[in-house]
């Protein structure tokens, strides 16, 4: 992995733990986030459940799964909750995960996106194969996704299921043969995948679970009777320039959380595949994938 020049002793997670991220491309820190910020944290995410009850179809905020109605929400996610309420931004920006993510990206970080995805009990949408960056490249590989278990998160609730070392792999193509994008690996690259190398990253309330951007990974369904919301925060290097639309922008798009701003941005040769143009709208990584095949 190519690594900002400015990385300095990490302050929070140890030199063995970096180095374990730069080999496999992510990491997992168990109840890290103390119970007061996972107390804040749960009522605002309650507060977005009952706001999407009156709901009949998923809007720019609510992403709703078929079910859903007023006396059972079923929420698959909340886009940029960062916008939602000023709780889930001041946890991006002031809780230690900014800390971890300058820890691993180097001193000056940036604020990317966020999503707030459910896996409700009883069904809760998979997640099929897929990378993250080819949704919004950036001039180099630098960014993170950190997500917080808001609960207690077992095998049978379908947490993240990652492929160590993928990172470092080509990246796939997310089109299908027509030209249609489906946020996720053909059916053929899917096969391909060593299954049975993946890692799959349960964790207690307050863990989170890291990875790059590069990372091949994926979740099953949720077949428990627990709800499972995962909060995810994304940040980069502070040089790390995004050169396509946001599909889920925020207002807080490019935010200085932690150093300071990029004077200079830094090209990966890496080549990376460019996704649709999503600036007239986003139907969301759940819609694509679950999407009819044409």
């Amino acid at each position: 992995m190519t690594l900002a020049d400015n990385r300095t002793r990490p302050k929070v997670i140890t030199e063995e733990q970096r180095d374990f991220y730069d080999r496999n491309g992510y990491l997992v820190l168990e109840r890290i986030i103390p119970d007061e910020w996972l107390e804040r944290l749960r009522a605002v995410t309650d507060e977005m459940v009952e706001r999407s009850r009156p709901l009949t179809e998923s809007d720019r905020v609510f992403d709703l799964e078929p079910t859903h109605s007023a006396e059972d929400p079923r929420l698959r996610r909340v886009t940029s909750p960062v916008d939602q309420h000023p709780e889930y931004w001041a946890f991006a920006s002031e809780s230690v995960i900014a800390d971890v993510a300058a820890d691993l990206v180097g001193d000056d970080v940036k604020f990317h996106h966020s999503k707030l995805n459910f896996k409700w009990a009883k069904g809760g949408a998979e997640v099929k194969w897929h990378q993250d960056i080819q949704f919004w490249p950036h001039t180099n590989y630098s960014p993170l996704t950190i997500g917080t278990y808001l609960y207690d998160c077992g095998m049978e609730q379908g947490p993240l299921g990652v492929m160590p070392g993928s990172h470092e792999w080509e990246l796939y193509d997310l089109y299908d043969d027509q030209g249609n994008w489906r946020g996720a690996l053909s059916e053929e690259d899917a096969a391909a995948v060593p299954a049975e190398r993946t890692e799959y990253l349960p964790g207690p309330a307050g863990s989170i679970t890291i990875h790059n951007c590069r990372m091949l990974h994926h979740s099953a369904a949720n077949h428990s009777d627990i709800g499972r919301p995962l909060l995810l925060n994304i940040y980069s290097a502070a040089d790390a320039m995004p050169y396509t639309y946001n599909p889920l922008n925020s207002s807080h798009a490019g935010d200085v959380v932690r150093g300071n701003p990029a004077r200079m941005a830094r090209h990966d040769p890496r080549p990376c595949p460019i996704p649709p143009d999503w600036s007239g709208g986003y139907s969301g990584l759940f819609a694509q994938q679950q999407a009819p095949a044409m």
